[in-house]
């Protein structure tokens, strides 16, 4: 069954900004990874108790393309610009998924007065060497589903099969277009920033950190270390499941809201 989402649509400095909005409540401003390829379906999981507002990224999805786009920062003031022109009624809380935690982490230290609660789900960017995330550059584009999901049929789920070709095409075209602005993004550190940590202490919100027990994208032996840097953070290991967290197991997303309105 799809989902229905409505389509909010926002001219941020230059750049088409869409926002797929659904439910009812208070507000959740989300923040996607790398890829858009699992799209924003797991939002009807908190629909029936909040307002999900899933942004598509400058240069991702459905937002238009944004040459700009050099680091992290860019990013980070794309996102406060769209909470203004927003213009919401009350204070949202601040979801943010993989390559989007990371974002949301930046975001939430130097905004943290804009946000109620803050949920980082198998966050990226603090790239401790003891705890090495994968190198997604090593990894045969046949063999990525495995990596996003320890149930590998719910990732091959977004994935070609080869019986629709026009989907191949558009895939290939989605992931070539993403993947360029992520370059730009990455240029300066990589994913992520050598510094997070003084990022993470900034961060005062009540925090949730949510991560799969069996990621092999980021190792959920990295959560104890968000864990310590943020002040007021709790963690939730979800068991038997892979990056795709709260799409291998949606019951994650009713903890995550009770988390919220807790």
């Amino acid at each position: 069954m799809t989902v229905a989402f409505e389509t909010l649509e926002y001219d941020i400095g230059g750049v088409k900004t869409v926002v797929k909005a659904i439910g009812k409540g208070k507000p959740v401003l989300f923040l996607h990874g790398a890829s858009t390829l699992e799209g924003f379906d797991f939002a009807e999981g908190l629909a029936d108790r909040f307002r999900v507002l899933a942004a598509s990224h400058p240069g991702w999805g459905y937002s238009g393309d944004a040459p700009h786009i050099v680091g992290m920062s860019d990013m980070v003031l794309h996102y406060l610009n769209l909470l203004d022109a927003l213009d919401l009624d009350e204070k949202p809380h601040l979801m943010g998924f993989s390559m989007g935690g990371w974002m949301a982490s930046e975001l939430a230290a130097v905004g943290r007065e804009r946000f109620d609660k803050v949920v980082l789900v198998a966050p990226a960017g603090l790239n401790d060497p003891a705890h090495p995330a994968t190198n997604l550059g090593a990894v045969a584009p046949q063999d990525l589903p495995g990596y996003l999901a320890h149930d590998v049929s719910v990732a091959l789920r977004y994935f070609p099969d080869g019986t629709d070709a026009a989907f191949a095409e558009g895939f290939g075209a989605d992931r070539a277009r993403e993947g360029e602005t992520l370059g730009r993004l990455l240029a300066p550190f990589g994913m992520g920033h050598p510094n997070l940590r003084r990022f993470l202490a900034r961060i005062t919100n009540p925090a949730l950190v949510v991560w799969g027990t069996e990621d092999k994208l980021l190792p959920a032996s990295q959560a104890p270390l968000w864990i310590e840097a943020l002040p007021d953070a709790q963690l939730l290991l979800v068991e038997d499941a892979g990056h795709f967290v709260m799409q291998e197991k949606p019951e994650t997303l009713a903890k995550i809201g009770d988390f919220l309105v807790g």
